[in-house]
C-alpha cells in the first residue's frame, strides 16, 4: 500500500512540477481547478500519515520465527554442538586422523556440517565439505536399494531361490568336515534365496572360528580378481556353504557381490549403468561412482593406516596409489563406491522420507520400512555377530536396545559403515540422519587410532533438546 501511494505522489508531482524544463506549469497544468492543483500536496500528507501507522505495527513474522514453526536449531543446543565440534576438531589434530567431514540434518534442515582437518597425508590441503571418499560396505546399502527397485516392479521376488536367476548355484553343497585339501561335503537341505544374500545368512564360508577350512577354499578361488560380477558369481558357486542358508548371521562382502548379478541378469544392464539410470541420475548424486572423473580426482581423501612407528602413512593398496580408479575390477555392490557426505545425506533423505526426494519416487514408503526392521527374527537369538544389540534390515543394522550398545537415543535406528572409517545413522522417530566421513583402515594394533563413531552419534543425540 504505502509502494503505491509513493508510486502515485511521485507520479502526481513529475506532472505538475517537472513537466517544463524552466519549472513552469504546463498550460493544461494551469487550467486545473485549485482543488486538483493540491493533489500532490494531499497525496504526500495521506503517504506520511500511513508510514506513521505501519511503523506502529509489529514486523510481520519471518519464514523461521512464523507462529507454530521453529528453526532447525531450535530443536538443537547450541553449546552441545559446540561440544561436537570441538570433539571432532581434537579427533582430527595433529596426533589424530588427517580429516573428516560431518553433516547431520533433522526435518530436512541442515543441523551441522563441517570439514575438519586435511584430506592429504602432508597435511597441506584442507578438508572440504565435499571432499570424496571411498566408501566401500556402504555400498550395501545403495545396492539394496537396487534390488528393492526390481522387487516393486514385480521382476523379482525377495524369497526366490538364487538359481532362479543364476543357475550356477543350484545343487550347493556343504562343508562337513574334513580339510580344504580332503573336504567332506554333502548337499545342502534347503536353497539360497535373495533374501538371505541381503541379511548375511547365506551361509557362505567367509571366515569366522570353527570354519577355517573351509574358508580356505573360498579363499583360493581369489574372487576379488575376477572380470566382473557374472564371473565372480560362477567362480562363488564352486564353492562349499559353511552353514544351512538361513541358519547363521554371517557378515561378509560376497553375498552383496551375488545380489548386484541378480540385479543385472533381471535388469538386463551392467550394475553400475543400472545405479546411474535409476538412483544416482534421478536423485542428483553427481560425486558418487565406481570411479572419480579425472578432473574430481583432486578431491579424493588420502587413506591412511597406522605404522608401527605410530605414525599414519598411506595405505598401500592400489586405491591408495591410484586413487579415484576402480576398487575392484568389477562394479562391486559390496564396496565399490566413492561418494561426498552431501550425495550420500540424499540418499538417507530418501530412505527417511519414505522412498521419495524432491520430487523423485524411488521406493514406496511400505518398502522402506520393511528395509529398516530387523529381518533377523528367524534366527534365535535375532542378531548380528557383532552385538546382541543390534540386528540387521536390509542394507543395515537396526538398533534394538541402545543402552547394550553405548548408544544414546531411541531404537530402531538404522545405518552401517565403511571399512575406511566411514559411518552414517537414520533415526527414524526423531528423524534426524548423522553423517562422518574419515578415511582411514584400523588395524585395531595398541597404537591405532580410537574408533570415534559412537563418540560422535551421542554427541549428536545429547545436542538434541528434548
Amino acid at each position: 500500500m504505502i509502494a503505491e501511494l509513493s508510486l502515485a505522489y511521485v507520479r502526481l508531482h513529475v506532472g505538475f512540477k517537472l513537466s517544463l524544463p524552466d519549472g513552469r506549469q504546463p498550460s493544461w497544468a494551469a487550467a486545473l481547478p485549485p482543488a486538483a492543483r493540491l493533489l500532490p500536496m494531499l497525496c504526500g500528507i495521506t503517504l506520511c500519515l500511513t508510514s506513521v501507522a505501519a511503523a506502529a505495527l509489529p514486523p510481520p513474522p519471518s519464514p523461521s520465527t512464523a507462529a507454530g514453526t521453529e528453526t532447525h536449531l531450535s530443536r538443537f543446543s547450541e553449546d552441545r554442538l559446540q561440544r561436537l565440534d570441538d570433539f571432532l576438531a581434537k579427533a582430527t589434530d595433529a596426533k589424530g586422523y588427517l580429516g573428516a567431514v560431518s553433516l547431520v540434518m533433522a526435518d530436512d534442515q541442515v543441523v551441522q556440517s563441517q570439514a575438519y582437518g586435511y584430506r592429504d597425508l602432508s597435511r597441506s590441503l584442507p578438508m572440504q565439505k565435499d571432499s570424496i571418499f571411498r566408501i566401500y560396505s556402504m555400498t550395501k546399502t545403495v545396492t539394496t536399494v537396487a534390488v528393492l527397485i526390481l522387487m516393486e516392479e514385480g521382476k523379482l521376488n525377495l524369497d526366490d531361490p538364487v538359481d532362479k536367476y543364476l543357475p550356477e548355484f543350484t545343487g550347493m553343497q556343504i562343508f562337513a568336515g574334513g580339510t580344504a585339501d580332503l573336504p567332506e561335503l554333502r548337499p545342502a537341505n534347503r536353497k539360497l534365496t535373495l533374501h538371505q544374500l541381503l541379511t548375511h545368512t547365506a551361509g557362505f564360508a567367509t571366515g569366522g572360528k570353527g570354519i577355517e577350512e573351509a574358508t580356505k577354499l573360498l579363499e583360493r578361488a581369489d574372487l576379488h580378481g575376477s572380470a566382473n560380477l557374472e564371473e565372480f558369481s560362477r567362480r562363488l558357486s564352486k564353492i562349499p556353504l559353511a552353514a544351512e542358508p538361513g541358519t547363521v548371521f554371517r557378515y561378509d562382502g560376497t553375498q552383496m557381490e551375488v545380489a548386484a548379478r541378480i540385479v543385472e541378469v533381471v535388469s538386463g544392464q551392467r550394475f553400475d549403468d543400472f545405479l546411474q539410470q535409476r538412483l544416482f541420475d534421478p536423485l542428483r548424486l553427481t560425486d558418487t561412482g565406481f570411479s572419480v572423473p579425472v578432473e574430481k580426482r583432486s578431491r579424493i581423501v588420502d587413506i591412511t593406516v597406522m605404522g608401527a612407528d605410530g605414525k599414519l602413512k598411506l595405505d598401500d593398496g592400489p586405491s591408495a596409489k591410484h586413487p579415484g580408479e576402480r576398487l575392484n575390477p568389477y562394479p562391486s555392490g559390496a564396496g565399490g563406491l566413492y561418494s561426498t557426505a552431501p550425495d550420500f545425506m540424499r540418499l538417507c533423505r530418501l530412505l527417511l522420507d519414505g522412498g521419495a526426494l524432491d520430487g523423485v519416487r524411488v521406493l514406496s514408503r511400505k518398502t522402506v520400512e520393511r528395509m529398516m526392521a530387523n529381518q533377523l527374527t528367524f534366527l534365535d537369538p535375532p542378531v548380528t555377530q557383532f552385538s546382541d544389540a543390534e540386528g540387521f534390515g536390509l542394507g543395515g543394522s537396526v538398533l534394538l536396545d541402545p543402552a547394550g550398545k553405548g548408544r544414546l537415543g531411541p531404537a530402531g535406528q538404522f545405518g552401517w559403515s565403511g571399512a575406511a572409517s566411514t559411518y552414517f545413522s537414520i533415526d527414524p522417530q526423531q528423524r534426524m540422519i548423522s553423517i562422518l566421513l574419515l578415511q582411514h583402515l584400523p588395524n585395531d594394533a595398541a597404537n591405532d587410532l580410537p574408533r570415534i563413531s559412537t563418540q560422535f552419534y551421542n554427541l549428536v543425540q545429547q545436542a538434541r533438546l528434548p
